[in-house]
């Protein structure tokens, strides 16, 4: 595809912080192409919308939004989507190489601040710091008895990036690490005294199991009632990865029924859950809307990725992050 000059170039931004922190990304990007086009829905845009936008855009830094086929097709200039972020399961691949849109993303950007969400979440379910603040300020003063993190088995489900992070900040808690990675990397294990085992093991020993597992075919939805049954019973589910990894009525069954203990999640498969979620009604469930990734640091190093790359395609440069 030939390259436009950059000031003839169009530039659409959806992630609604982009920039908001770090003002200098937008002034860069403003300077340096032609027109860019905020999202002002303070929200993940659909297909339709998209279609309606994308056939004069060159170049997208994209969210969350549902990057489907028709969109692709519509995209009649487009060469970069540049992802806010790691995960691309909301793009359709096929479509994009079919029509050589370059993909990129931001691995590692936001992978401390996730793995610091993870540990708060982990220490609120143990210390029950939610259901103590809900009581108090409900003008209860309740007696709780929590559990403490020393001894304890705490299970990670993909010891990538975050996985990793997640480690390091648990270190000095005196608990035993397990995970399950279909890419085990027996160098950081070693370093970090980290137990790999298989699927099964991690499910069935953990006190506290931590989901941190990319969203394809094989992961969705495989915290299951069978997957759920598996675990240790009174045990915890954490989950900042991606909310298809769970089927969300089988979780709130399984903590019905006692089973589980408790579950924090950052994520859900439809983002806002519906108000009829069972899961929003369960004192012993913690949820946060999707903000993992949201803090400073987090939000500024994934701004500056998809910046670097999305003007890199732009300029017929090859991409830092390619995903295809």
């Amino acid at each position: 595809m030939s390259q436009k000059p950059l000031k003839k170039c169009r530039v659409l931004v959806t992630p609604t912080s982009y920039g908001k922190n770090d003002p200098s990304l937008r002034v860069r990007l403003e300077e340096a192409v032609g027109h860019v086009i905020y999202n002002s829905e303070g929200r993940p845009l659909k297909s339709p919308e998209l279609i309606e936008i994308i056939p004069n855009i060159d170049g997208y830094i994209a969210g969350l939004d549902e990057i489907d086929a028709g969109v692709i097709e519509a995209a009649e200039t487009l060469q970069v989507i540049a992802r806010y972020g790691i995960g691309v399961d909301a793009i359709d691949l096929d479509a994009a190489r079919e029509n050589e849109v370059v993909i990129t993303n931001t691995p590692g950007a936001n992978a401390s601040s996730v793995a610091e969400l993870t540990v708060g979440l982990i220490l609120s379910l143990a210390r029950q710091i939610t259901i103590g603040n809900n009581l108090m300020q409900s003008g209860i003063w309740p007696r709780l008895h929590g559990v403490s993190l020393v001894d304890k088995v705490i299970g990670i489900l993909g010891l990538g990036a975050v996985g990793k992070q997640l480690v390091l900040r648990l270190s000095s808690f005196e608990c035993t690490i397990r995970a399950y990675d279909p890419m085990p990397d027996s160098k950081f294990a070693r370093q970090h005294q980290v137990e790999f085992c298989d699927l099964h093991n991690v499910i069935s020993q953990s006190d506290f199991l931590s989901l941190h597992l990319p969203l394809v075919p094989e992961t969705r939805e495989m915290v299951d009632a069978t997957f759920l049954a598996k675990m240790k019973k009174g045990s915890f589910l954490i989950n900042t990865a991606r909310g298809e990894l769970i089927d969300e009525l089988a979780l709130a069954k399984a903590l019905e029924h006692g089973h589980l203990s408790g579950a924090a999640l950052d994520v859900f498969t439809h983002e806002p859950p519906d108000k009829e979620n069972r899961l929003l009604a369960l004192p012993q469930v913690i949820t946060t809307p999707h903000m993992a990734s949201h803090t400073d640091i987090a939000t500024d190093t994934m701004g500056h990725y998809a910046l670097r790359d999305c003007l890199a395609v732009l300029q017929g440069k090859e991409p830092k992050h390619r995903v295809i």
